[in-house]
């Protein structure tokens, strides 16, 4: 028997509060509900305004996969840089320290 499991995931690349500034990366997996809590139509800008700061002083940028039904909504990053520096918070290179 075979099951596909289909996910809604952000990825998110922010500031925290403590140290002041200090860049770091999450990935929350979306529920059913948080997906119907997001203003329609889902664009960058609802998907934005949805999403709670919490541990994060700031936002800067993220990325989103959101399966609505049958359809994928895709958010890329604003831009390479931030998508590179969320790689670089969530998978450190163990030789660098």
């Amino acid at each position: 028997m075979k099951y596909t499991v289909r996910k809604s995931v952000i990825r998110i690349l922010g500031e925290i509060w403590l140290p002041y500034g200090m860049k770091a990366a999450s990935e929350i997996t979306l529920s059913d509900h948080d997906l119907r809590n997001i203003e329609q139509p889902i664009t960058r800008e609802t998907v934005e305004s949805w999403l709670h700061v919490g541990d994060f002083s700031r936002i800067i940028d993220f990325e989103a996969d959101l399966e609505i039904g049958e359809e994928t909504v895709l958010i890329p990053w604003a831009n390479e840089e931030n998508e590179l520096a969320y790689q670089d918070c969530m998978y450190p290179d163990p030789d660098s320290e």
